[in-house]
């Protein structure tokens, strides 16, 4: 069974920086691309990074140049390090992970961007 576990959330002032973590358990990461989405209260669930099991990256547009997504397979570990925060990243982020036809996911971990 997949599990996926995400930590690093929390309150940060605008133009802050935080390191979300996902660790994945039940799967050998190194065969799999994994990604982050996020949901805002009342939002739907969205796509913000993403990673192939080659390492290549993709962003949404929102957030490109901002944050940086990577995958550490050593530790079957995956990370979202986010920088130059804007009240408008606040969100619940989930760590995502591709199998088959469908995807592993986390519980969430919150993201609060607010002075």
């Amino acid at each position: 069974q997949v599990q996926l576990v995400e930590s690093g959330g929390g309150l940060v002032q605008p133009g802050g920086s935080l390191r979300l973590s996902c660790v994945a358990s039940g799967i050998i990461l190194t065969n799999y691309g994994a990604a982050w989405y996020r949901q805002a209260p009342g939002k739907s669930r969205d796509l913000v990074a993403a990673v192939t099991s080659g390492g290549d990256t993709n962003y949404v547009d929102s957030v490109k140049g901002r944050f940086t997504i990577s995958k550490d397979n050593a530790l079957n570990m995956v990370y979202l390090r986010m920088n130059n925060l804007k009240p408008e990243d606040t969100a619940v982020y989930y760590c995502n992970i591709p199998i088959g036809g469908g995807a592993a996911w986390g519980q969430g971990t919150q993201v609060t961007v607010s002075s």
